[in-house]
């Protein structure tokens, strides 16, 4: 198995826990010129967790196998996780913040949305699929972890679902709907997404998410669509 350990090393980007994109589902962080000694050993037992999971599969990660990644002791991971479970939930808000960061910068505020709709899922499945044994991890293991995985996938899906909201009704020098898309319309589309997501990791295609721009901006459109 080939693992690009740069994309992990992009996907864990700490930077993404300081986005405001992020600010609901982390603690306030703050940003100092250089990083203080627990964050930067938090982003490395990330990274540590990614390297892991990717080569060995979340179920046969053991704590011994994120620090040794990390090149960090066991105390330190301690120090931050109180188990690898809540070490996979922040990695998988560390990823999929670092995702919705690439999609929003892929977005031009000033140009018409619907022309952008191609180019904006291309650079969001594009993050996606550049590790797809990482990507199943985060995408169906985390659900394994009960109400806890599933409260994190719930917060990612809001964070889309608001930044959707956000391009498509405020949109600078465009006149205003007279009926704006609405937060369920948008929760209903990220779910769609999701869903799509989930049946190219099933049929082992996690590593060609480009086939599904096409789909997922039809199914945007018709939703915008519908709201007018």
């Amino acid at each position: 198995m080939q693992i690009n350990y740069g994309t992990v090393k992009y996907l864990v980007e700490f930077s993404a826990l300081r986005s405001a994109s992020m600010s609901d589902v982390t603690a306030p962080i703050a940003a100092p010129a250089a990083p203080a000694a627990g964050t930067e050993h938090r982003a490395r037992l990330l990274e540590g967790m990614a390297r892991a999971v990717a080569a060995k599969g979340y179920a046969d990660t053991t704590i011994a196998d994120i620090v040794r990644e990390a090149s960090v002791s066991r105390r330190t991971f301690y120090e931050n996780f109180a188990d690898k479970a809540e070490c996979l939930t922040a990695l998988y808000e560390a990823a999929s913040g670092n995702a919705i960061a690439v999609l929003r910068a892929a977005i031009d505020p000033h140009s018409d949305w619907e022309a952008q709709v191609e180019q904006a899922m291309a650079a969001y499945f594009g993050v996606l699929a550049r590790n797809p044994v990482l990507l199943r991890t985060l995408f169906i293991d985390i659900l394994g972890l009960g109400p806890t995985g599933l409260a994190a996938r719930r917060r990612a899906n809001q964070q889309l679902a608001d930044l959707m909201l956000d391009v498509v009704n405020n949109r600078p020098g465009e006149r205003k709907r007279k009926t704006p898309l609405q937060p369920m319309m948008a929760m209903a589309v990220v779910g769609g997404i999701n869903e799509m997501v989930l049946h190219s990791i099933e049929q082992d295609r996690a590593g060609q998410l480009q086939e599904l721009v096409e789909p997922a901006a039809t199914l945007l459109r018709a939703a915008i669509s519908a709201e007018f």
